[in-house]
């Protein structure tokens, strides 16, 4: 049985906010049982799913995030209590979940996009770039900022606005169309992103009710403002609202300074 893959190697098995019906087709494109992967639970912000091919089919199972009496979360899947995800996805390398243990994690599919215009910025945390350049999406943190990485392995945020997918049947000169190829700068009808500066505040876009379980999480209600004070990159920021300090999902609210688009 070869389940030789690193658990440890959470990059390689966590997926991120990929739905049901991606990761279902993603498993089932694959040939053998026990290939899987963690993905973000769409019905219950703040827990996960481990999806596995067991036969010809594909099971997600609910893994819920709970918070214990020292602070320090742990993972819950059926009557099962791990630590940390990596330990759980540890141990079902040697259990079987249904039909079959844990193998080895799901081919992800890379998604490659082109610069249209040139980038520099002094964020440590942002990826410069060139126009022209061929970047690899490694998560979609925010509608307006992904993270990627280049040609050499740097990785950093990237604003959205400034790439376009890269079709595979495209080279990299098609990939740019006729009309941007004579763009050298920044136009005036794409202003560069600006840079956030945290803490921020935001306004509260749309309800969420937290798992009971969970004390890291945010309840927030249309209208409340929060104060963000950390961006993730599994989506989840952390701010503090009413006097606590918790973790909400990004989708949820809107930065204050976004209202008038300028």
């Amino acid at each position: 049985m070869n389940n030789l893959f690193d658990h440890e190697d959470e990059s390689s098995w966590y997926f991120g906010a990929i739905n049901r019906q991606e990761a279902q087709d993603l498993l089932m494109a694959e040939k053998e049982g026990g290939v899987f992967l963690v993905r973000d639970s769409t019905t219950s912000v703040g827990d996960f799913v481990l999806c596995v091919k067991e036969d010809s089919r594909v099971s997600h199972y609910i893994i819920n995030k709970m918070q214990q009496n020292n602070d320090q979360p742990s993972y819950r899947i059926g009557d099962q209590l791990f630590r940390s995800l990596s330990e759980l996805v540890s141990f079902y390398k040697l259990h079987y979940l249904d039909t079959t243990p844990l193998i080895r994690p799901a081919k992800k599919k890379l998604e490659r996009v082109i610069a249209k215009f040139d980038f520099e910025s002094n964020e440590k945390d942002d990826l410069s770039f060139k126009r022209g350049d061929i970047l690899t999406v490694l998560f979609k943190e925010e509608e307006q900022w992904w993270r990627a990485k280049d040609k050499n392995g740097k990785e950093g945020c990237i604003p959205v606005p400034y790439v376009q997918k890269l079709e595979e049947s495209s080279s990299p000169v098609e990939g740019l169309r006729p009309q941007e190829g004579s763009i050298s700068s920044t136009p005036e009808s794409k202003p560069k992103p600006k840079q956030r500066i945290l803490p921020a505040k935001a306004r509260v876009k749309q309800v969420r009710i937290p798992n009971a379980y969970d004390d890291t999480a945010l309840k927030l209600e249309i209208g409340d403002i929060i104060t963000v004070m950390k961006t993730n990159i599994n989506g989840q920021w952390e701010g503090e609202l009413n006097g606590k300090i918790g973790y909400f999902p990004f989708t949820h609210v809107e930065f204050l300074d976004d209202d008038n688009g300028s």
